[in-house]
């Protein structure tokens, strides 16, 4: 196993805790990305599907998929977390915020698009999905780099992710998907 997910086996206590995290950080990582492309490809002005009715019930399948994942994520990190413990209070996520990039007036777009959802929610979601895909890609980047993170380090970066996905980003893409 290589990447993020051969971080988290190393640093996991028991395997099937781990693997348990690994497969649906994936769902997560998928749906993320689904998610955040689809909003990317109508801010470049692609129609697709080709109806606004097409588009909004895509917009709700998608994410519908992104909360879907993310609630079955409690479980596995919460134990991961708790079998991982912080050695010490002074670990610091790895990961960084939300760029300039990722700053989106989503209003303008979902209009465009046909799409009836409250723009500060989308954009809240986005932000958040991206920051996890940021967060695992630099896990990746460690990976191949051959850096280790101290576990302590690890495990602020997950409690981080944990905070905020399980709380804010779910009941947001709860009400986006219905």
């Amino acid at each position: 196993m290589t990447g993020w997910p051969a971080v988290l086996e190393a640093n996991g206590v028991t395997p099937s805790h781990a693997r348990r995290l690994i497969g649906q950080l994936r769902a997560c990582e998928a749906a993320a990305l689904a998610f955040c492309r689809l909003l990317e490809r109508w801010g470049r002005g692609e129609a697709v599907p080709a109806t606004p009715g097409g588009r909004q019930a895509a917009f709700r399948h998608a994410a519908d998929r992104v909360e879907t994942a993310l609630a079955g994520l409690e479980r596995p990190l919460s134990a991961y977390l708790v079998e991982l413990g912080s050695d010490r209070a002074e670990g610091r996520s790895w990961y960084g915020g939300p760029g300039a990039a990722e700053l989106v007036e989503w209003q303008p777009v979902l209009e465009r698009a046909g799409v009836v959802a409250c723009p500060n929610r989308v954009a809240a979601v986005y932000l958040e999905l991206a920051v996890l895909v940021r967060a695992l890609q630099g896990l990746d980047d460690a990976s191949r780099l051959g850096v280790a993170l101290d576990r302590s380090s690890l495990w602020a970066g997950l409690f981080d992710l944990r905070d905020t996905l399980l709380e804010s980003t779910v009941d947001d893409l709860r009400a986006l998907a219905a």
